[in-house]
């Protein structure tokens, strides 16, 4: 047409600068809204899962059935990641360990992160049902549901959020042994969920203390308006004596023999004694030593679960 410089289907080279910074910020923002550092310790437990409960007679190991489960399972609970950034961004904004989250910060509106975690979350679980099984298709899907839809409002509601999103925080272990076996009624998957539920106790009560008057300031009731002391330690405390001994059964269970017990002694004898030095000192530094126990244990009981029955 006379008087145009460019056709409408091209774009001018001047805004090519633009689009290029725009599409370099908006890639790294969305991986942050998947939460990468949740989605590690999930495709352990679910691999650690998976690999349990995968029959011993079956040959070859069938490797194409672990990637299918893991990355189904890896989409959906960064689906789940994006959507909870997406419910929570307003609270996000007024606490410091959240504010430069991608859509607390303004840097993705929140109809994008809603839209993309809605996507990301249905390919998962269409990803699941074709490539695994239904079984392990369900379990992600109900994950997402009770993890956003209960344990999430109730964060505002109730100090006993903890305990309620402890259970579908345990569930990747169950979704591997269902991708695995087609089934969830072996008392070995049961086993294994209940070394991750009780894990997530002292992981979170030592986010939760690191950063109590950040979810103070938000509005959520993370610790009770009376009784802390008492609350903190019956949360540390008592699931890190617990996990020590559902280590245990999962070895047994595992038919392991001395090194594997000796091993997972002391894992959790490390992790119970970082958790009574916040109990005892209720310091800043006290809770990010036993969060990173935590952190170090999960990968290696999985590890150690696993190796032993290779």
């Amino acid at each position: 047409m006379p008087g145009c410089t460019t056709s409408p289907l091209e774009v001018d080279p001047a805004t090519r600068p633009s689009l290029l910074t725009a599409a370099r910020t908006a890639v790294p923002d969305l991986l942050i809204l998947t939460k990468p550092e949740v989605n590690f310790l999930i495709v352990i437990a679910t691999c650690a899962g998976f690999y349990l409960g995968c029959p011993g007679d079956l040959q070859p190991f069938p490797i194409g059935r672990l990637l299918n489960a893991l990355w189904g399972t890896l989409l959906v609970a960064s689906g789940t990641g994006a959507l909870n950034q997406y419910l929570e961004y307003g609270f996000d904004a007024q606490m410091r360990r959240t504010w430069r989250r991608p859509v607390a910060a303004g840097r993705v509106s929140p109809s994008t992160a809603c839209r993309f975690g809605i996507s990301v979350s249905v390919i998962g679980a269409a990803y699941l049902l074709i490539t695994v099984n239904a079984l392990a298709s369900a379990l992600a899907a109900l994950t997402l549901a009770s993890y956003l839809l209960v344990y999430t409002p109730l964060k505002r509601k109730t100090s006993l959020c903890t305990l309620v999103g402890a259970f579908p925080g345990a569930m990747p272990p169950l979704i591997g042994w269902a991708a695995a076996s087609g089934s969830v009624s072996s008392g070995s998957a049961w086993i294994l969920y209940a070394v991750l539920f009780l894990w997530q106790f002292p992981h979170f009560m030592a986010i939760a203390w690191m950063y109590r008057e950040d979810y103070a300031r938000a509005g959520y009731r993370i610790f009770p308006a009376k009784g802390v002391r008492r609350f903190l330690t019956s949360l540390t405390l008592g699931p890190s004596v617990a996990l020590l001994m559902a280590g245990f059964a999962a070895v047994a269970a595992n038919r392991g023999d001395i090194v594997q017990y000796c091993a997972t002694v002391m894992l959790g004898a490390g992790l119970l004694y970082y958790a009574f030095r916040l109990v005892l000192l209720r310091s800043r530094i006290a809770a990010r030593h036993l969060l990173k126990a935590s952190i170090v244990y999960l990968p290696l009981e999985c590890l150690i679960l696993i190796l032993r029955k290779s």
